[in-house]
């Protein structure tokens, strides 16, 4: 079996996985903001469905994917033998800087599901519509970096 593809293949999936729920989890918020007063039936279902969506869809992809990734790090700079100037590279370069990004947006989220929660607006309806796609565009632009692999060595 070829390990290496496969590992590529179930982070993708993650990778999906996590961009979904991060696409979806502001739509969510904006519904929220707009259309459930704090303490209100509406608002405790929202609450709920944003917390599992974190909980169940999201957290775990965003591991699952930190974790394949940094397997194929590994990969590449010893089992394929490419070294750590690997790391060096404009296109994975540009793919770690678009991870770290997710993930502080995924951060974001995070505590904004609980400021939410705890009755407060943070951000207005709007906002959430207008950030949706954040996760989708930052995707295109690490998967463009990979599989046009630019600047490689």
């Amino acid at each position: 079996m070829d390990w290496y593809n496969a590992l590529r293949a179930l982070h993708i999936i993650a990778v999906i996985a996590w961009m979904s729920g991060m696409m979806y989890l502001p739509r969510l918020y904006a519904y929220h903001t707009e259309t459930a007063p704090p303490g209100s039936e509406f608002d405790a279902h929202f609450k709920v469905w944003e917390e599992k969506l974190l909980r169940i869809i999201i957290n775990p992809a965003m591991a699952v994917t930190w974790i394949l990734g940094v397997g194929l790090l590994y990969f590449h700079i010893f089992v394929a033998g490419r070294g750590w100037d690997f790391l060096l590279q404009p296109w994975i370069l540009v793919k770690l800087a678009v991870v770290i990004i997710l993930s502080g947006w995924h951060g974001f989220l995070s505590k904004s599901r609980k400021r939410i929660a705890a009755g407060e607006r943070p951000k207005s309806a709007r906002f959430w519509r207008a950030t949706n796609e954040i996760p989708f565009l930052l995707a295109v632009v690490a998967v463009l970096a990979v599989v046009l692999e630019f600047g490689a060595r």
